[in-house]
């Protein structure tokens, strides 16, 4: 079972959040605090990241059924979180009230994340700090501090699977074929300024989930969690009240 913490304990109004490829539940961290006066918020470390279980296959399908274990009303996914959120929905919808897909659409992607991957693995791990391993690691400036958060200086090791994580990489910036609909409400909430979520997507997202709604959050980029975090809680908070 994926690693989890739970904030707001109590709460009649269940949250389940899923982060994005090669975070953890931490990068949501400031966001399930704000929202844990009303909500009793589930953060997840989704499997081959953070304290997570590490497994030879990364599938949106076994993400899904990763997350079943603790979906129980909304649940919110951010970019690759987003995608299992879509799939757990599909696959899963008694377990699904309110689904809200944070900047990506059911859709494969051309670009990939390889290069990040091949940048951590050949990162040299004995590092006396953690600012010593940002500064080795040979990645453009503005994913260095995103990505550091998931070395562990202590024990000199990343936590997360990178080899299967390399090896599974076409399935992470794809999308499966899933049938079905999601009938329930559902937010797809972009970055005014990314790109993931594109007018001609729309058909698509329709198709899967016909009462899917469209909102932006102007002057964030695809780490709009990050970049906005009180437009990005006001608007899951707005969404699912």
């Amino acid at each position: 079972m994926l690693n989890a913490t739970v904030t707001g304990e109590g709460n009649d109004h269940k949250l389940l959040l899923a982060h994005g490829l090669f975070g953890s539940g931490r990068n949501l961290g400031i966001i399930a605090k704000r929202l844990s006066d009303a909500f009793e918020v589930t953060s997840v470390d989704m499997r081959n990241h953070g304290s997570s279980p590490w497994f030879d296959t990364h599938t949106y399908f076994d993400m899904a059924d990763d997350l079943a274990d603790f979906a129980d009303g909304d649940v919110m996914g951010h970019s690759m979180g987003g995608k299992a959120a879509m799939v757990l929905a599909l696959r899963h919808p008694e377990k699904v009230r309110r689904l809200i897909v944070a900047d990506i659409a059911p859709v494969g992607y051309q670009h990939t994340q390889m290069h990040l991957v091949e940048a951590m693995k050949a990162l040299d791990t004995d590092q006396p700090s953690r600012s010593a391993a940002r500064d080795a690691l040979d990645v453009p400036e503005d994913v260095k501090d995103f990505l550091i958060q998931s070395f562990d200086v202590k024990n000199k090791r990343w936590l997360l699977n990178l080899d299967v994580l390399g090896a599974e990489m076409d399935k992470i910036v794809g999308f499966p074929d899933v049938s079905g609909t999601f009938e329930g409400p559902t937010l797809f909430l972009s970055g005014g300024d990314s790109d993931y979520v594109k007018r001609e997507h729309r058909d698509r997202i329709k198709s899967l989930f016909p009462n899917a709604k469209f909102a932006k959050i102007p002057g964030s980029g695809h780490w709009i969690h990050a970049e906005k975090p009180r437009e990005f809680e006001a608007a899951i908070r707005t969404f699912c009240s």
